[in-house]
Order: C-alpha cells, then structure tokens, then sequence
C-alpha cells in the first residue's frame, strides 16, 4: 500500500532534480521547465497532506499553485523571445547584461 512517505520521498526527489536543473543548467528553457518542476512537486505534496488529513484545502492551493506556474510560463516565453530577438542566444551566461 502506498503511503504518505511514499508521495513525500518522490516529491522530494522532484524538487531536488528541478534544483538540480536551475543551478547546473544555463539554457533559460530547461530553467523555467525545471521551476515548473519543482512546482509539481509541491503540487503533489498539497494534494498528499490534502487526501492524509481528509479536507479539501489542498486542492484549492494547486489550483493556486497550478494559475502561478501558467502565468509564469508565458511571461517567462515572452521575456525569452525578447531576448533571443535582442541577443540571439537564450543561455544565461551570455545574456548577463541586459543593455543594448
């Protein structure tokens, strides 16, 4: 049977790869899709707390959780093909500074 500690290891292991994915990674899509990872894993720790304890409150915060990601998401891809039209790259390293 699947428990409680079973759904907080794999988020755990979630959040440490999307980690992983912001610090090691310089390409701004694998770290927007790595926050976008972790912000799974916190989805899928609300709706484990939500299901142990019985009540309804953690599915109204991945619903919360769920409109910031799909914000961030396009804003985050308007702000990239910005600056892949400016700069022509979308590594972190060689868009340091945002002057012309």
């Amino acid at each position: 049977m699947i428990t409680l500690n079973h759904y907080l290891i794999l988020a755990a292991l979630l959040f440490c790869i999307g980690i992983f994915g912001v610090i090691v990674r310089r390409n701004i899509l694998i770290i927007l899709m790595s926050i976008e990872l972790m912000l799974s894993a916190v989805n899928l720790v609300f709706i484990a707390f939500s299901r142990y304890l019985g009540g309804l409150d953690g599915h109204v915060w991945v619903f919360m959780v769920l409109t910031v990601a799909a914000a961030e998401a396009a804003v985050g891809l308007g702000i990239i093909v910005a600056v892949f039209r400016n700069k022509e790259t979308v590594y972190v390293d060689e868009v340091k500074e945002l002057k012309g």
